[in-house]
């Protein structure tokens, strides 16, 4: 199996340094969203339980005591809203949807990298195989002499490691990106409702008040 792996590299060239590189990468990235975009870890359970247990009418203070230390995005998008209570309804609307926003860029980190990778890969592999080919093709006349159409047909499935290669890091990067970019989307839209709600009864409580 090692010694498959080690000539698949070997004759695949140069450009099989950068495809591994970018492979590295890319398994990395996955590997740390899948812990950073855990659900604990963008919408607390405590402080939704907290947000969904809250009545109009009634004081947040217990909420603002669970929001202060928690560390999760909701928790940071809830200390704008009631730090913001002061302001009408529509203004702290918009400075919840500014932090928001900004706690998206943290959530989407390294998934740029992804779509990068997802694109450059297979022309990187492109590049090899033409490399391969380029040369395959200029000594065609010693191969043919040597070991014949067999020889040729080495030759070219070598040359296509590259392109192979290349292909299956963009596959399994674009996988990535695409499910993390439709989670963050999912847990978003969640956090929104849950901010609408929020908004609903802290003003309620505030004309009431």
């Amino acid at each position: 199996m090692w010694t498959w792996m080690v000539d698949f590299f070997r004759e695949g060239g140069p450009v099989m340094f950068p495809l591994t590189a970018a492979s590295i990468l890319a398994v990395a990235i996955i590997i740390e969203r899948g812990i950073g975009l855990r659900r604990s870890k963008v919408i607390s359970p405590m402080l939704s339980a907290e947000i969904e247990r809250l009545r109009p009418g009634e004081s947040p203070a217990r909420l603002a005591a669970s929001a202060e230390t928690d560390k999760t995005p909701l928790g940071a998008v809830v200390r704008v809203a009631l730090n913001h209570l002061e302001w009408p309804r529509s203004e702290n609307a918009d400075a919840i949807q500014t932090r928001a926003r900004s706690e998206v860029v943290k959530l989407e980190h390294g998934l740029v990298a992804l779509e990068v990778i997802t694109g450059v890969s297979p022309l990187l592999g492109l590049l090899g195989t033409l490399g391969g080919l380029k040369y395959l093709f200029k000594d065609i006349g010693h191969i043919a002499t040597e070991g014949g159409t067999t020889g040729l047909g080495i030759g070219i499935s070598h040359a296509l490691n590259c392109t192979f290669f290349g292909l299956l890091i963009a596959i399994i990067a674009l996988i990535g990106w695409s499910y993390f970019n439709r989670k963050i989307e999912r847990m978003l839209a969640e956090m929104e409702s849950m901010m609408s709600d929020l908004l609903t009864k802290l003003y309620r409580e505030k004309a009431n008040g």
